[in-house]
């Protein structure tokens, strides 16, 4: 294995993305390895805006509220709430992370760099299995709103289709992402777009409904019936709603003005898409009460759409529900290969998983190792687990971003320089770090177990595969 990665070195040579000066090492006519050969910048801002909130658009307003609503009632608003305030609070620093390192890999590829190369193993391979929890968990969620589509339509099936579905649209998916990675920022643009328009129709009706100009006036329940700590389990288990942010920094190599596009594409989806979650969960328990849109589970949304509007309500609702959770199954699936690819490109993964097809300009071995595990996490069909795993890595991951953002402030290496620089140094990435670990305490025992066996086996892979690179500080 030390003569396989004897002459690789650390990607991030290239900033702007030139061409390399030499030529590349062709392994077929249409793939190379090259470590100088960059991906190309084909994402805008509106495109980045697109990454992060159709990543997190999905599971918080289509799959949480009914789950959200069963365990902490109507303070699940607050559950929501606390979940968007750290995400801000991380999402700052790692703006300006990334606008100092706009490399492909997002945390992996800023912690590795900031803290050294085990912290950053452990990262990074985290990310990639945390990236294929949510990406799984975002599919099962299309499998429900799918399988409901059918039962709205009066379709009886013999058997469920929700695994089945959830399987065939994660191949789709990453043979869309191979293809091009224009294909796959065009098509969530466009979804988005379509995502937004219906969501704020719907959610104004919604809210005016329950402030009595359309009918009866709602009168809420109490706000913390069910207590407080359920507020914080909630806020734990609802983080996976947050995670669409970060996932704008592991394509930060392929975005546009880095130093423009970078920061506004992050903080710009975790404000949007806060404000979208409070209101829905305040029009949802206006609607039913928590108790009764707890009963509704993964598709509680479908049936507040028929409240207020009927079937018609329903249908959009239902189809909505399905560009959600595709557009968050689609930009996971992106990022996770990115991970792969940036821990390739530093000699942590065999070369193979760097290598680039030159005809569309994509890591097409990286999708394949991330698109590949999600199928198979797909078909546990265990939404719950999969969602707080996924947060509980993102977690650790980004307490760490907030420390290494900390640590490169203090070393002050002449490659650091940043053209965004965090608001309120040191206390925003102080909190950020602190509030990103503590909420970890709040989860499920099964599902810090996992993470912490993900952990445990990515330091292991790193003493065995790659203890003897070293990346810190060399960009």
């Amino acid at each position: 294995m030390a003569d396989e990665r004897a002459d690789v070195e650390p990607a991030g040579r290239n900033v702007a993305g030139e061409a390399p000066a030499t030529e590349p090492k062709a392994v077929t006519d249409d793939t190379t390895v090259h470590d100088d050969v960059e991906l190309e910048r084909t994402i805008g801002l509106v495109g980045g805006l697109a990454i992060g909130i159709g990543t997190m658009i999905g599971a918080g307003i289509f799959v949480f509220p009914g789950l959200a609503a069963a365990n902490a009632g109507l303070a699940a608003t607050l559950s929501f709430a606390i979940g968007g305030v750290i995400a801000l609070l991380v999402a700052l620093p790692t703006s300006e992370l990334a606008t100092a390192m706009p490399r492909s890999g997002g945390g992996y590829y800023f912690i590795s760099r900031g803290m050294g190369t085990a912290y950053g193993a452990i990262v990074g391979l985290g990310l990639w299995l945390g990236l294929m929890f949510a990406s799984a968990f975002y599919l099962v969620g299309l499998g429900h709103y799918a399988s409901a589509v059918f039962a709205e339509l009066g379709v009886a099936l013999p058997v469920s289709p929700v695994i089945g579905i959830g399987l065939l649209f994660g191949a789709g998916l990453t043979a869309l992402s191979i293809g091009g990675t224009e294909n796959t920022a065009s098509l969530q643009n466009a979804v988005v777009g379509i995502l937004l328009v219906v969501l704020t129709a719907f959610l104004s009706y919604g809210v005016l409904d329950a402030v009595g100009v359309f009918g009866g006036e709602s009168v809420p329940e109490t706000f913390f019936a069910r207590g407080y700590f359920p507020v914080l389990t909630t806020a734990a288990l609802v983080f996976t709603s947050y995670l669409g942010f970060a996932q704008v920094a592991t394509v930060a190599g392929e975005i546009k003005r880095p130093g423009r596009n970078l920061p506004l594409a992050m903080v710009g989806s975790v404000v949007v898409v806060t404000v979208f979650y409070v209101v829905t969960i305040f029009v949802a328990t206006s609607a039913f009460g928590a108790e009764r849109l707890g009963q509704f589970g993964e598709t509680a949304m479908v049936e507040v759409a028929r409240e207020f509007l009927g079937v018609p309500g329903a249908i959009a609702i239902l189809g909505a529900g399905l560009l959600a959770t595709f557009s968050s199954a689609n930009a996971s699936i992106l990022s996770a290969s990115r991970a792969v690819y940036a821990l390739s490109r530093d000699a942590l993964l065999p070369r193979k998983a760097s290598e680039v097809n030159l005809r569309y300009g994509t890591p097409h071995v990286a999708l394949l190792s991330a698109g590949g595990p999600i199928l198979v996490l797909v078909a546990t069909g265990q939404v719950e687990l999969l969602a707080e795993v996924a947060s509980f890595l993102h977690l650790i991951m980004y307490g760490l971003m907030c420390v290494a953002l900390i640590v490169l402030r203090r070393r002050d290496p002449p490659w650091y320089a940043p053209s965004y620089r965090v608001p309120g140094y040191p206390v925003v990435p102080a909190a950020g770090a602190l509030a990103s670990f503590g909420l970890i305490a709040f989860m499920q025992p099964a599902s810090i177990g996992v993470g912490i066996v993900v952990m445990a086996g990515s330091y292991l892979w790193y003493r065995y595969y790659a203890g003897d690179v070293d990346l810190k500080g060399d960009i």
